[in-house]
Formats: structure tokens, sequence, C-alpha cells
């Protein structure tokens, strides 16, 4: 069939008085052909009738297509159980002809941005192997709109706490943030509204505030907006998720960022450059980093049980045996776990995400076998003392403490004696008791008392009264 460009020629040189012969031989096609363009004295050229073989089932098809909610899968069955004989690409295509399926793909806009006016954040679900397991991921982006730099990171769950501890290692990977954070209505930085009235939840606007930037949220529907961040979601997918077997969160996270600087480092057709050269530009004119940056954490309020761990996300971690049964503050940071009682930091251990219920036990928080005993065989600081003032009762008290095994109470006792009695008499006592084997602190002290009841508690002294004179 002849093109438009063809049919107006044929038409200007019959106009010019030219002859079919000459225009056929001229423009080498067949004279019948000149002659039916000439004849219908317009160069549109006409639209083919073919027989379209679903056109009779039509009916069927608009009814099975609210049957099946437009599953073309199911509604081509349906027709061959009912005799149907075209195939399934033919009913696709009459469909799409006749506008029977989803609506005309409309053109996408085009955004034009300035060095660090704006970035973007996305999150999407994916799937990785973990430790020979598939996990399911949600993948974190940001990407600088003008240079396209892109960093990305996969975590087992999103929340505000993954969201600012991610934009966080985003925004220290660019050194850097832009001036607008655009998002898409996501319910972990929303509190309300949506699109130009959206409101960022508090916690979420005062982290934006402490790096000088603001997020603002497309409209509902108008994903185009938000393409520089969209775009690189399957390249995630398909060209660093698939076919690898990481070995835990970690490694998945440390080989995304290795993955990153090979990618922005990477020459681009379309940008005519690489992203790392486009970010000299960018980056003079980023938001400067604050001074100091805290590490972003979440803090939790945990019983250390009767274990000895405290209980995190279906994770235990171990505490000072000391403080079972005390209350401590749990931080969580996306690598670590810091239990603190009060101010006082008390036990670290590195944060795990699984396997559920695992118990994480640092050696140092459980007492060391014989511990108990070594701590009875040392002397307390009332023995000390004792022994200090007076070095001749330290065979007793060895002893002392053997029969009676109260590590502290026998040095005390004795000591109180020590300072409050004679010193010889004392002494004098003691080794009475030691030699007939008299270890009850009762008993010796009656003894030191005997000792010296003459001495300093003195009778005192009765005149006996005259006899009366005999009266004889």
């Amino acid at each position: 069939m002849l093109d438009e460009a063809t049919r107006t020629a044929i038409l200007k040189l019959a106009q010019a008085g030219h002859g079919a012969r000459t225009i056929a031989r001229d423009l080498k096609l067949a004279r019948t052909t000149v002659r039916r363009v000439i004849a219908s004295g317009s160069a549109e050229v006409p639209t083919m009738k073919r027989v379209e073989l679903p056109e009779s089932h039509r009916e069927q098809i608009l009814e099975l297509l609210v049957q099946y909610k437009g599953h073309i899968g199911r509604v081509h069955e349906a027709l061959v159980q009912r005799g149907a004989t075209f195939s399934y690409p033919a009913l696709t295509a009459f469909c799409r002809r006749h506008e029977l399926i989803g609506e005309p793909r409309r053109p996408a806009g085009r955004y034009t941005f300035g060095p660090a006016t704006e970035m973007q954040h996305d999150t999407s679900p994916h799937r990785a192997k973990i430790g020979g397991v598939m996990t399911a991921v949600q993948s974190a982006s940001l990407v600088l709109c003008y240079s396209r730099m892109i960093f990305f990171q996969c975590y087992p769950r999103f929340t505000r706490f993954e969201c600012k501890a991610f934009l966080a290692r985003a925004i220290a990977y660019f050194n850097g943030a832009a001036t607008v954070c655009m998002i898409d209505n996501t319910h972990v930085v929303v509190a309300a509204g949506s699109g130009a009235t959206m409101i960022p939840a508090p916690e979420m606007a005062a982290f934006a505030a402490r790096y000088g930037f603001e997020f603002k949220a497309h409209e509902k529907g108008d994903a185009n907006r938000s393409a520089r961040v969209e775009a690189p979601f399957h390249r995630i997918e398909r060209g660093f998720l698939v076919g690898e077997d990481f070995a835990d969160w970690a490694q998945l996270n440390r080989r995304a960022r290795e993955t990153c600087d090979v990618w922005n480092a990477k020459f681009s057709n379309k940008l005519h450059a690489s992203r790392r050269e486009l970010y000299a530009v960018e980056a003079p004119q980023l938001k400067p980093l604050p001074l100091h940056v805290p590490e972003v954490y979440r803090i939790a309020t945990r019983i250390v049980d009767a274990e000895g761990y405290v209980h995190l996300n279906r994770v235990r971690y171990s505490a000072p045996y000391r403080l079972i049964g005390r209350t401590l503050e749990v931080r969580e940071t996306l690598e670590r776990v810091e239990l603190y009682e009060g101010r006082r930091s008390v036990a670290t251990h590195a944060r795990l995400t699984g396997p559920l219920d695992t118990r994480v036990t640092d050696p140092a928080h459980r007492p060391r076998r014989g511990e108990r005993a070594e701590r009875r065989r040392q002397p307390t600081p009332e023995e000390v003392e004792l022994l200090a003032i007076e070095p001749r009762v330290a065979g007793y008290v060895k002893r002392l403490k053997g029969e009676i095994g109260d590590r502290r109470a026998p040095p005390r006792r004795l000591l109180a004696m020590l300072k409050d009695y004679p010193r010889e008499a004392f002494l004098t006592a003691l080794a009475s008791a030691e030699q007939y084997g008299l270890f009850d602190l009762e008993r010796l002290e009656k003894m030191v008392l005997e000792r010296i009841a003459d001495e300093y508690f003195v009778q005192p002294f009765e005149l006996t009264p005259p006899e009366p004179p005999d009266d004889d």
C-alpha cells in the first residue's frame, strides 16, 4: 500500500498533465495502482478493512471482562470453552484497539532540577536471599535530582526509626542535603494530609530541620513527580538483588553501599557524564552537615528477667546478673543495642534482626565458676580493719569464719568488742575461747565482761550498823 507522500506525488503529476503511463514509469509503480490513486483524488491512505475474529464475540467479551475484573487470560479461557478459535494475542489486540481495557498511555512529564534544589526518597518491597532463605526486604533509596547520585539500603521493615537512620546515612554519604526532600505521602513521614497539604510528623520535621531541609509530598497518582527515585528500583531488584545470596543483613547493606559507589562512578550515556562528575557541581551548594550529628536510636524500657536477659523485638540480650529484676533503659541503633542503668551504660550488644527468639549472651554478664567461694575467701573491710588494729586475733578470726560461715557479721562483732572493751581483758578472753574452741560471740562477750567486772564495776561498800547496847 502506497504511503501518503507517494499518493500526493501521483496527484500532483496528474494535475500537471502527465498520463498514468508516464507517472508509473517515472515512479516505478504499476499503472493500475496509479490510475486507482488518480481516480480516488485523495492523498489520504485508505483504512484497510480486515475481519476481526473477536468481533463476533464482542458481547461475550464485555460480559466476561466484568465477571473476571479485566483479567484477559481468564476471559480467553472462558471464550475458548465456549467455542472461540482465535488466539490470546488476537483478543488482547482487539481489546486494546477498541479501548475495552485500560486507558491510553499518557505522555510523561518532564521536570528540570537545579543543583541542590531537591532530593527524592522512596521505598519498594523486594525479595532477597539472606542466609540461604528468600526474605522480604524493604529497599530504601535517596537520589539527588540534579546529579542523580543514588544511595540505597535494605531493611526487614521500615518504620520512622529506620527512616531517620537511613536518611542520616544517606545524607552523610552525600556529605550534605538538598533543600527539599520529595516523598510519596508515606505514613512513615506524614502525620496528616497529602500532596501540597501534607503535614509531616513532629519528630520527622525536627529531624529535617536539623539537616536544613523540609519534606514535601507529591499529589496522589502523580508518580512521574518522583521518577528520579522510582526508576532505580527496577535496577536494584534485577541488577543487584537477583541471583545473590547474602550472609546477613550487614553484608547486604555493605554490598549495597559498594554498588552505589560503582553506579555513581559509571559513565551514563543519558547524562553524558557520570553521576560523580555532576555531583562535583552540586556538592558545594548542598546544605552542610551539622557540627555534631547524634546517632539515631530508639528508646525502650525493659526489666531484666530471672534468667538475666532483656527482651527486644523477640531477641534476648544478656545483662549483668547483678541487675536481675532491675528496670533498664534500652537504646537501639541500627547496629547496636545498649543497656543503661540510669545514665550509666552497663552492656552493649550487636543488634540482631533474626532469627526470632535468639539469645545473645556476653560471658562477662554471668558469674564465673567458683566466684562465690572466691569472694568468701577474700577479707572484708571489717576484717581488714580488725587485723590492722590487733594482728593477734588473726588465728581466732580464721577459725571463727570456718565454723560459722558468715563472712561479715563475726569480724564486725569482734571489731566492735575490740573498740568497746579494754584490750588486755578482750585478748585474755579471746585466748581462752580459742583454747577451748568456743566460737559463740555472745559467750565470748560475757567472758570479757567477767574479767573487767572487778576493775570497772566495783560493788558498793555496805556499812554494818552497830548492835544495840545490852540493857543488862
